[in-house]
Order: C-alpha cells, then structure tokens, then sequence
C-alpha cells in the first residue's frame, strides 16, 4: 500500500480510547469498514508485558485484513514484534535516533506542530509521512500542543514540501473535504471511529 493510500483514514487507538476497553472488537470492526492504517497507543496498562501482549494482538488483527500497523513511541517494542511502523512526536526519542534503529525495517512518522519542524522532518529522506496537528482541539491527548487550524498545512504545501500529510486532531466527518483541499492525504483519527455509534457509518463518511 503505498504511503498516502495508507493515510486516507489512520486510526488511533488504545484502551483508554474505546468504550468499556473493547480494543480488539472496535479496531477489527474499524479494518472491516474500511480504516486504511492503524496506530496502537495504549496509555491505560502500564505493565510491559501486558502491552506488549496487547500489541500483537492488535497486530494479528490488521495482518487479518492486510492493513498497516504502527507502534506509537515504542521504539524497541516496534522492532522487536515487527510492526510495519513506528509514529513519534517531537517530544519522544530524537528523530535521528529514530532513524538509526528503524530506517529501511519499517515506515517512520513523525508528528510537526510547526511550519520550522515540518521543513525539518523534509530533510529527512528516511521520513515517510507527517502528522500534522493538532488542527483543532481534541480531548484525546491531554499533552496536546496548541491548534494550527488547516493554515499549517496548506503553509506547508506553500513551502514545497512535498512529504504525504495526515491532518490529526479533533477531526470530523464534515472537516475531510477541507482537509484535503487544504493539502492532506488523510485524517488520523480516534474520537470519531473508537466512540462512534456506528462504525461503518463514521468510516464511509470519512473516506
């Protein structure tokens, strides 16, 4: 599946995301509605082994249906199970080192809230996509950095930056069409698919 394919609907979820912490029905509902990557973040186990475990679950699961999965953060816990990629924000591990450990073994992410950090991570030729965001508020993550509104994106664009885009953060169904005149390939999502009412419903209107 190539990278901006891949985009198109990132789903994002963990534990903490999804209702009474049915991770694994909700993200193989969301492979068969049409998610077109997943994310694993989870935030509410916090025994290694306990998340690791939940890990390759999740991951069974999206081979199941031939869709990426990523590792949010987790560097060495992405190597060791195998994950397809790894996703980092600009607080985590450094993006060099990042690089290092995981370049040319899986797909690497990286978050940008900033014009100056996106003209960063394009200097990277090893960087396969960015998320950018958040693009308005979200009470998914409780660390969020402030809103850039859809401004960023298209400033990157005006840049030259030509790296694939998925607009994160607070996101719905009706924000798509702007997002991508805006310059995006895709929304990453959590809110919306892991709370939605009906699955299929939320995944169609966001492709």
């Amino acid at each position: 599946m190539r990278v901006k394919d891949m985009l198109e609907v990132y789903f994002i979820a963990g534990t903490q995301d999804v209702p009474r912490g049915q991770l694994l029905s909700v993200l193989e509902e969301a492979l068969q509605s049409g998610v077109t990557c997943y994310q694993f973040r989870e935030k509410a186990y916090t025994e290694t082994s306990e998340i690791e475990a939940l890990a390759q679950s999740c991951q069974e699961i999206c081979r199941k249906y031939s869709i990426p999965f990523f590792v949010n953060d987790d560097v060495e816990m992405a190597l060791k199970i195998g994950a397809d990629g790894i996703h980092v924000g600009q607080d985590d591990m450094a993006i060099s080192d990042v690089i290092d450990k995981c370049a040319g073994k899986m797909k690497i992410g990286l978050s940008v809230n900033t014009l100056r950090q996106a003209e960063r991570a394009a200097t990277y030729e090893e960087i396969d996509y960015i998320g950018v965001g958040p693009i308005f508020a979200t009470n998914s993550k409780l660390d969020a950095k402030p809103t850039t509104g859809l401004g960023l994106i298209r400033a990157i664009r005006e840049a030259g930056i030509t790296l694939p885009i998925v607009a994160i953060g607070g996101i719905r169904e009706e924000d798509m069409s702007s997002i991508r005149e805006a310059g995006a390939e895709g929304a990453a999502v959590i809110s919306a698919i892991a709370k939605s009412g009906n699955i299929p419903q939320t995944i169609a209107a966001f492709r």
